[in-house]
């Protein structure tokens, strides 16, 4: 099943980067024509999306491929990582835009606005169509920063239209300027949320739709764990989440220390999505009873593979 969405994913991105190439000509063609630095900052802005895509497209083949002795996490994150450099470029481009315009506004220039209006709308139904293909898939961060590519460039270029028409209507240049710095404040906050949340995958984060507090107390909940500590929670991918941590038990049989482990294994991954913990238990008493420190009673390793098999260790 991952396979086949994998290669539907690809089969998008091929669509969407082809059609992306041919409107980034167009673009900048009747941008030069029109005078519009509106125009050529779509086609900008589309040359980044096109890269978006592409490093996408090369991110979804990698993270097809399976864990190695080397690669042992396999590439989950390497979505996450052009996720990252596509927000990074984006941002970079949404300030070459800003300067030009505010350079615009001191020095206008005359515009075609009907040639403005058509390209855009040629613009708004191919951001739009394909936008709507990657919504689908757009809980994946990777896919998800192409997404929020098309669909801010679809409601740039729908602004774009209504810019030309005002400007057909007043003859007012300055309305060229001023809708391209709109354009990259939307792409400078659109990569800004890219940004944050990759670098807090790459940095090893808690994933901020989880709260360890949380976490903690669905642990602590379960019959026979008296206590959580060393917690660590953080993503393998967008969507893949690993947990480790020390639980303190009283001494016990081992076949109930089983129990308690299937139980928290459940509550995290019922409640909380996690399917990859490294669960290891400490025993309560041996300090008291013999002046020695508490050893380690068990460690418990489990995952699913991508065919949603458990393995334990």
């Amino acid at each position: 099943m991952v396979a086949t969405s994998s290669g539907k994913m690809q089969r998008v991105l091929t669509l969407s980067l082809t059609v992306t190439f041919l409107y980034v000509l167009a673009t900048f063609f009747f941008g030069l024509r029109a005078h519009s630095l509106a125009l050529i900052s779509e086609a900008g802005h589309n040359v980044s999306d096109m890269l978006a895509i592409a490093l996408s497209f090369v991110a979804v083949y990698f993270q097809r491929r399976p864990a190695t002795d080397e690669k042992t996490f396999g590439y989950q994150r390497a979505g996450v990582l052009a996720a990252f450099i596509n927000a990074l470029t984006l941002m970079v481009l949404a300030a070459w835009i800003a300067i030009s315009a505010v350079h615009r506004l001191y020095a206008p220039v005359q515009v075609d606005p009907r040639i403005m209006m058509y390209v855009a709308a040629a613009g708004v139904l191919m951001n739009g169509a394909i936008a709507t293909l990657l919504w689908k898939s757009s809980g994946d961060v990777n896919i998800r920063s192409v997404y929020l590519h098309m669909l801010g460039d679809t409601a740039s270029t729908a602004a774009v239209i209504v810019g030309g028409a005002v400007i057909s209507v007043t003859g007012a240049a300055w309305i060229d300027p001023v809708l391209s710095i709109v354009i990259a404040a939307m792409i400078l906050w659109s990569s800004w949320t890219i940004v944050r949340e990759t670098l807090n995958i790459l940095l090893e984060g808690t994933p901020r739709s989880l709260q360890l507090g949380e976490i903690r107390g669905a642990i602590g909940d379960v019959p026979g764990v008296l206590d959580v500590h060393d917690l660590h929670v953080w993503s393998l991918g967008s969507a893949s989440h690993a947990l480790a941590s020390h639980v303190l038990i009283p001494e016990m049989p081992l076949s109930e220390c089983s129990s308690i482990l299937d139980a928290i294994n459940c509550a995290l991954r019922d409640r909380f999505r996690i399917t990859h913990t490294t669960i290891q238990f400490e025993i309560r008493g041996c300090e008291t009873t013999h002046g020695c420190s508490a050893p380690p009673l068990e460690l418990e390793l489990e995952h699913h593979d991508h065919h949603g098999h458990s393995h334990s260790h």
